[in-house]
């Protein structure tokens, strides 16, 4: 019993399996505002920590510098989890620190909110999108 092994399913007309084209893999260094944004979120931990430590807000507020990090962490390897995770606390931040700059008249956190809100459309670009995995 003879078997032919240069037949192949597209020599005989049927449609072989689709490879997929290797993509080359995306360098951080051509997304700069991903690692300002990353280093923005863990500074925010930072700052939320040591506001936990000298008793000025609840010990629950220790759990968002735990996502803060998680999320500045995982967009330096450029998650897709944490550009979410990311985008959802730079536009709730935003409104939050507008929010809080209108009816305390704090014009310091209007800064805030408009880095916020820079954060929030550099990170809703497609071309940064398209390079997460």
């Amino acid at each position: 019993m003879r078997t032919d092994t240069n037949s192949h399913p597209s020599a005989a007309g049927l449609p072989g399996p689709r490879v997929k084209p290797k993509a080359e893999p995306v360098k951080l260094s051509k997304l700069p505002g991903l690692i300002a944004i990353s280093l923005y979120m863990i500074l925010l931990a930072g700052v939320m920590v040591v506001s936990v430590v000298q008793n000025h807000r609840e010990f629950f507020f220790l759990v968002f510098p735990v996502l803060f990090i998680a999320g500045g962490l995982g967009l330096l390897l450029l998650m897709r989890w944490a550009w979410a995770l990311t985008l959802a606390a730079a536009a709730l931040l935003a409104g939050l620190f507008f929010w809080t700059s209108v009816t305390q008249h704090l014009p310091y956190l209007l800064v805030q909110g408009v880095i916020n809100l820079v954060f929030f459309l550099y990170l809703v670009r497609s071309d940064v999108r398209n390079k997460l995995r």
